[in-house]
């Protein structure tokens, strides 16, 4: 009976050991969770502060609104402000002499080809004698008349022999009215023989050479009148309203340098595959161009009220032009913007509310949704004490 006791009793004291064993190790899991969540408190509070001490410091300009000058750019080919193609109206004649070449300076009525006249000469003299020989037989025929109706009223003649006088008399006149029109013809296709030019301007072509058989309708020339040109600038249709008839222009091209000009219409139609207009800016004084010359055009279309930002405050990501806005808890958003005029100091943008606050120094190293610091505003400087008075 007592040995059975002392057995119980080892037993129980193995168990009260494995007892406290799984105590102590529930103690020690639960002293290592606690500390381990605390841990993970610091590291999130470390982030944070660390998040807010790497925000970049930043100046800071307001969009306002101004009236800047605004200059619309564009481009297109030189043109004649009007050209005159010179032909021959009298064909079959030949070319005897050319007077002038191409790049030539000429004046209204200058004679420019001479073709072969001596045909039209002959015929003139022989429609001259024509003219000559009815005015005669109408003389005659006048004459005839007059005695045949005094001796009508004399009762010396009759009715028939007086009509006849009268029918002879009015062809006669028939016959000198024609004779005088194929000898208007015949000079007329005798001045036409000297081509003129029929305006006054700078030959800019040349089709005719010494001895060549003119065709009636054929281009021997082409004049520029008053050697005007004219740059025909193609304007998006976005910009097309702003110009206007009488805005200044200045005209540059490589090579040749600028030259200004001024807008003298705007074409009522818009190209439907290119959605460009085009105004015509006439050139003024020597310029220098030529047409088919490529040449650029800065069109003054006046002062305007546009929102305006610092143009150092622009950057350009992914090729658009943009402006980084502060928005709210001091966080960036990069807004596109486009720029309509531009100056170093300021620019002219579309797409940016007025009042928005945009980023101009350290703009270039930021990125969407960044948080900034704004750096403060300088102070002026606090006035000198001023010097005691001598006494």
């Amino acid at each position: 009976m007592a040995q059975t006791t002392a057995a119980e009793t080892g037993d129980r004291l193995k168990t009260t050991l494995r007892g406290g064993a799984a105590i102590l190790g529930a103690c020690a899991l639960l002293a290592l969770a606690a500390c381990g969540g605390h841990g993970g408190d610091e590291a999130a509070e470390g982030e944070e502060a660390g998040g807010g001490a790497s925000s970049q410091t930043v100046t800071v300009a307001v969009a306002t609104t101004q009236d800047l000058a605004r200059t619309i750019t564009a481009s297109g080919t030189v043109n004649a402000w009007e050209e005159v193609p010179v032909g021959a109206e009298a064909g079959g004649l030949t070319a005897t002499a050319v007077y002038v070449d191409e790049g030539a300076y000429v004046r209204q009525g200058q004679a420019l080809v001479q073709l072969n006249d001596a045909l039209l000469r002959a015929q003139l003299a022989q429609q001259e004698a024509a003219v000559a020989s009815a005015e005669a037989n109408a003389e005659r025929e006048n004459a005839e008349l007059g005695r045949a109706r005094e001796l009508r009223e004399r009762g010396f003649l009759a009715q028939a022999s007086l009509d006849l006088a009268i029918s002879e008399q009015r062809a006669a006149e028939a016959q000198l009215a024609s004779a005088r029109a194929s000898l208007s013809e015949t000079r007329t296709r005798l001045n036409q023989s000297t081509i003129r030019a029929p305006v006054a301007g700078l030959v800019i072509s040349r089709s005719v050479t010494r001895g060549q058989i003119v065709s009636a309708g054929t281009e021997l020339f082409r004049i520029v009148r008053d050697g005007r040109l004219e740059l025909d600038a193609r304007v998006p249709e976005t910009e097309l309203g702003l110009i206007q008839a009488g805005q200044t222009a200045t005209v540059t091209s490589d090579g040749v340098g600028s030259a200004t000009g001024r807008v003298r219409i705007v074409t009522p139609e818009v190209d439907s595959q290119t959605r460009l207009g085009v105004a015509r800016i006439a050139l003024t004084g020597n310029t220098g161009l030529r047409p088919g010359m490529f040449a650029r055009a800065a069109i003054d279309v006046g002062a305007s009220p546009t929102v305006t930002v610092p143009t150092p405050a622009i950057l350009y990501r992914e090729n658009r032009a943009g402006v980084y806005v502060v928005g709210a808890e001091n966080r960036v958003t990069f807004q596109p913007v486009e720029i309509l005029a531009r100056t170093d100091e300021r620019s002219s943008v579309d797409g940016l509310p007025e009042g928005a606050r945009v980023v101009v120094q350290g703009a270039g190293f930021l990125g969407e949704g960044d948080r900034v610091s704004l750096a403060q505003p300088a102070r002026a400087p606090a006035p000198a004490p001023a010097a005691p008075a001598a006494e």
